[in-house]
């Protein structure tokens, strides 16, 4: 029986990281994946619709190249090429975190494990083979799988979830989308760009309902323009399979509404990956279908850890990554130090993108804070307008002594530049600092300064 510092359950971002940062700091450590290695961010997430969603933003830079003096024309559009070449790439980096494996003198076991004792897990493969390991710590990173509901369920069919619709090489010639976070506005920013006719259904009153208001409707207008029909606010929403359609019917205004489309895509939430995984053989306790954990991210079990979607929100591949960190370092005796999820970016990418850190404006509000805001939009930013990028702005609201409360940002670049603010946000930086840093000209990074010198009544170029 092979013993080991830490063994891993699950190689996506929050795994994988821990694993590698386990050997950094002198642990033997080991990683258990059933799949391919990276996780469902790899290969079924984070990665491939990043690669669709640049075919699409491809496809509306092609239409504005006349106006840059550009004359070219689109003679088709290949959704099975694009679907195909994320696979690709997925393919390629799945490789490159096998190769971190070996690097780093990780062993890697290939099949499901199962915790059977505090010590002790089993790890069953797909020819039949069983292993069984000693550790003296675990760290269930398992991740999460599709949350459903009474007329809201999945049959991999018509009504499909994200990792179905990613592998989708024919794409359908209608499809309504239910549930307007990341998954559901990214997917139809790609399917309507290769011509597929796209209907969002959201119980909130706006696509992205955890961003800024603002954010929110900025994205909204441009999704008008695109030509993908919206149903926001709606009372209830269900889907059913028909055979050779399906009918999404909708509560609006009071009055029950059907819709009729090829396909339907099914984007409610996650819930995360507690079955199977052998917690009721060690009495590791969970709470709204999530492992409970401390600040730490030790489950109640003290030698046993839970890190990224599978302990719950914020479910984001950065946030497990980070959180991996963290459990190693402090059960290897460093004192890392805590995670604020309040400076944890969010970010979504469709065109415009959205990215997003602290509260929002409507948060604010709701607990009493005072705040400020400076709001500049891109179409008055020099680099902007000469990209030909002006969609979006910059948004952030600052405490009454400076500080960075939220910041908020709408463009094509968004995802790129929220950055600044994070690093702000996480040194506990006040607005002087950020005035006092020296932003190139002309970039839309200098907005980010602008924003908070507009938020202190001092904007310079607007």
């Amino acid at each position: 029986m092979k013993s080991f510092d830490v063994v891993v359950i699950g190689s996506g971002p929050g795994g994988y990281v821990a694993a590698i940062r386990a050997s950094q700091v002198g642990l033997k450590a080991a990683i258990v994946e059933y799949d391919k290695m990276g996780g469902v961010c790899l290969n079924k997430g984070c990665i491939p619709t990043k690669a669709v969603l640049k075919s699409a933003h491809s496809v509306h830079e092609i239409s504005d190249f006349k106006e840059l003096g550009i004359d070219v024309e689109i003679k088709g559009l290949d959704g099975s090429q694009a679907v195909k070449r994320a696979k690709g790439i997925s393919d390629k980096i799945s490789k490159g975190v096998e190769y971190l494996m070996k690097k780093n003198k990780i062993e890697v076991f290939n099949g499901k494990g199962t915790i059977k004792s505090k010590t002790t897990i089993e790890v069953k493969s797909d020819k039949g083979h069983t292993d069984t390991i000693q550790a003296k710590n675990i760290i269930v990173a398992t991740g999460a799988n599709y949350k459903t509901f009474p007329g809201l369920e999945h049959d991999n069919k018509r009504l499909i979830g994200a990792w179905e619709a990613i592998k989708m090489e024919k794409l359908p010639k209608s499809i309504g989308i239910i549930g307007a976070g990341a998954i559901g506005v990214e997917f139809a920013y790609f399917w309507n760009a290769f011509g597929v006719d796209v209907h969002i259904f959201e119980l909130q009153k706006h696509l992205l309902p955890i961003e800024d208001e603002d954010s929110s409707k900025e994205v909204e207008r441009a999704y008008k323009k695109y030509g993908i029909k919206m149903s926001l606010g709606v009372e209830k929403v269900s889907a059913k399979n028909n055979g050779n359609d399906i009918t999404i019917t909708a509560i609006e205004k009071g009055k029950s509404v059907d819709y009729k489309f090829e396909m339907g895509l099914i984007a409610v939430g996650m819930v995360g990956n507690i079955e199977n995984v052998g917690l009721e053989n060690v009495g590791i306790k969970t709470e709204r279908g999530f492992i409970g954990v401390n600040a730490n991210y030790q489950t109640n079990v003290e030698n046993i850890y839970a890190i990224g979607d599978v302990s719950g929100p914020p479910l984001l591949a950065h946030a497990a990554s980070h959180e991996g960190v963290i459990a190693v370092e402090h059960m290897a005796g460093l004192h890392p130090h805590p995670m604020d999820k309040m400076n944890v970016p969010g970010c979504t990418y469709c065109q415009p993108q959205v990215a997003s850190v602290g509260y929002t404006e409507r948060a604010l509000k709701e607990q009493g804070i005072k705040y400020s805001v400076g709001k500049l939009p891109f179409q008055a930013n020099g680099k902007a307008v000469a990209s030909n990028e002006t969609v979006g702005f910059v948004k952030t609201l600052l405490g009454e002594d400076g500080d960075l409360l939220g910041a908020h940002i709408v463009g094509t670049q968004a995802t790129e530049l929220i950055h600044e603010y994070a690093l702000f946000k996480t040194m506990e930086g006040i607005d002087e600092e950020i005035f006092a840093t020296v932003h190139p000209h002309p970039t839309l990074g200098e907005w980010l300064a602008e924003s908070v010198m507009a938020a202190k009544g001092r904007a310079l170029n607007f």
